[in-house]
């Protein structure tokens, strides 16, 4: 499981180190991809086989469907460690994430999520101001605290 929220920097060639505490569970290698809201999405392989078989799943003669996968695998790419504990990203995931130097990388559950600081910075001020009413909406999905 990940979690936590970790700052780091982007280096102009699109290297960024991976929290060490997330370096084992993804493993030698694994997939990071367009991520919504304007995120990137890392997946340690496993989980990413699991997301896959859904994403089949979904009904081709669906436009939303189509679109979402599309939107979804089209930027996916394996990615690997180097030794010093980096991932290199590609530019079209960089310019997705509006990467520029100071980084967020958080753990959310299944996933890793890589963002500009600024952008999370502001989005997590959005959330944090109407979490209540957040949690309070997961009740329509059986969620209880």
């Amino acid at each position: 499981m990940f979690m936590g929220e970790y700052q780091h920097t982007i280096d102009e060639k699109g290297r960024m180190i991976i929290p060490a505490k997330f370096r084992e569970a993804l493993g030698a290698s694994f997939i990071v991809t367009r991520g919504l809201d304007q995120c990137l999405f890392v997946y340690p392989m496993q989980e990413w086989s699991v997301l896959e078989q859904k994403l089949k799943a979904l009904p081709l003669m669906k436009s939303d469907a189509r679109a979402f996968t599309r939107f979804f695998f089209s930027g996916a790419t394996e990615c690997e460690l180097d030794k010093q504990g980096r991932v290199n990203l590609p530019n079209m995931l960089v310019d997705h994430a509006k990467l520029e130097k100071d980084c967020a990388v958080i753990g959310v559950s299944n996933r890793v999520e890589i963002w500009s600081k600024a952008i999370w910075e502001s989005y997590f001020q959005q959330s944090e101001e109407s979490f209540a009413e957040i949690a309070e909406k997961l009740v329509d999905f059986n969620f209880d605290f």
